[in-house]
């Protein structure tokens, strides 16, 4: 279930977060740089990202500019540790609830249920995190969604009631947006330069690919060689520890954002039919990790369905090296034609087929994310972009749990094996059709 940032929920991952000093200004706002100082990021050395020049020539590779800035090396790192989970907790928590329970409705189900308690509280995590700090809020919400994790783990191997299960999978809502806040991060390093954050961008789409790749692939093979409850525990385990690496790192963390008198985010122009469309997709996310593990179903569920994350690794990837991004409606019309080759290929019952569908359709995954993302970030004011990113991450977490619930229906109830995939065509259409209608030349940066 390839996507952008989100939350590592039961049911899967989210997307982007950032804050940034108060009143910072925008990228189209601040005067250009000097000729001797294109394409340097103004990188930091200190707490809260004092400037500091960096030494020599920077190498030409884009990807390789962006880890010349120091202390990114160091936070990334972390961060990767933590997001790897984000691929595993949606896989290994259908996996072990339709093995205790035998029903790939009720996991789907489960699932939705935290993904979207996890929407509903996520924006209120993001506000404190641009009030109060990274680290000071990152850490205990963390540990506090960990435990619920356990707890949910804890019930399955009891096969408790069905309602336990809804009921601690909410547990598991305060997961902060660990990819929103390493973007914040480097739109903290890298302000003003607006090459550098698209690339920045695509960078963190990619890693959000690899751990929907890798993870899935760790799942099922931790899952099916030691015990059901086995994936869940070990994602718990690397996600605080992600998280505990990264928020150490104070360097560069971005300054807080203090009060402001601007209301929400949502009263942006384009925001909220932007956010719909995020809801779309999210859905296409949701179904289509739930129908090609009910599809699958064994050992090779995890490696198969993480095709579809490599094939947008490599085009995050291969975007991120370009100067300029595609329009939002055109990612979204490529999304609605690859979502196709799924179908045709669970068709003739061909798992090389399927395979080979998920790995071509995921191409079309991170430069719509990264484009829909890029758009969030010049819409909202500099000083609530992480609660504004935040909303897109909850706009996505809102379908992949409408799409988790509707795939795990369509799993068990299929007229034919393939009947499930149409719910990712279906869901992928309707965003393409939302875009149509509010998609623009590139949405004309709000004023802070």
């Amino acid at each position: 279930m390839p996507h952008p940032e989100l939350p590592p929920t039961p049911a899967g991952p989210v997307l982007a977060a950032r804050h940034q000093a108060p009143h910072s200004p925008r990228p189209e706002e601040r005067p250009p740089a000097a000729p001797g100082d294109q394409g340097r990021p103004p990188s930091t050395s200190g707490h809260h990202g004092q400037p500091a020049p960096v030494p020599g020539p920077l190498p030409r590779n884009p990807y390789l500019r962006l880890f010349a800035a120091p202390g990114t090396r160091a936070f990334t790192a972390g961060n990767l540790i933590a997001r790897l989970p984000m691929g595993m907790f949606g896989v290994s928590a259908v996996i072990m609830i339709a093995a205790a329970y035998d029903s790939y409705a009720l996991a789907g189900a489960v699932t939705a249920t935290g993904t979207a308690a996890g929407a509903l509280t996520a924006p209120w995590i993001a506000r404190l995190v641009d009030r109060c700090g990274q680290a000071r809020i990152a850490v205990p919400a963390t540990a506090y969604a960990v435990l619920g994790q356990v707890v949910l783990l804890l019930c399955v191997h009891q096969r408790a009631p069905v309602w336990a299960l809804f009921a601690t999978a909410a547990l598991t809502a305060t997961s902060p947006n660990t990819g929103g806040m390493s973007r914040a991060r480097w739109a903290h390093l890298f302000r003003g330069d607006r090459d550098a954050l698209h690339t920045a961008n695509a960078f963190e789409q990619a890693v959000d690919e690899l751990c929907f790749m890798l993870g899935p692939v760790v799942a099922a093979l931790v899952c099916s060689t030691l015990f059901p409850e086995a994936g869940t525990l070990v994602a718990a385990t690397l996600f605080l520890g992600g998280v505990l690496v990264f928020t150490a790192q104070r360097a560069t963390e971005p300054p807080v954002a203090p009060r402001t008198a601007a209301g929400s985010p949502l009263r942006v122009p384009g925001m909220v039919p932007l956010l719909a469309v995020f809801l779309a997709t999210g859905a296409v996310f949701g179904s289509m990790e739930v129908v090609t593990l009910a599809y699958v179903d064994g050992p090779l569920a995890g490696p198969v369905l993480a095709l579809q994350a490599a094939g947008s690794c490599a085009a995050g990837l291969l975007y991120g090296r370009a100067r300029r991004t595609a329009r939002l409606r055109f990612c979204l019309a490529a999304m609605s034609v690859l979502m196709t080759l799924p179908l045709l290929a669970a068709s003739t019952g061909s798992l090389l087929a399927l395979a080979a569908g998920l790995l071509v359709a995921g191409m079309a995954t991170a430069p719509t994310m990264v484009t829909g993302m890029g758009l969030v970030q010049r819409m909202t004011p500099a000083s609530q972009l992480n609660e504004g990113m935040t909303l897109a991450v909850t706009a996505l977490l809102g379908g992949i749990a409408a799409g988790s619930a509707t795939g795990g229906w369509a799993a068990d109830h299929a007229p034919f094996p393939a009947f499930g995939f149409l719910i990712p065509v279906t869901a992928a259409s309707l965003a393409l059709t939302l875009a149509l209608r509010v998609d623009r030349a590139d949405y004309e940066p709000s004023t802070p």
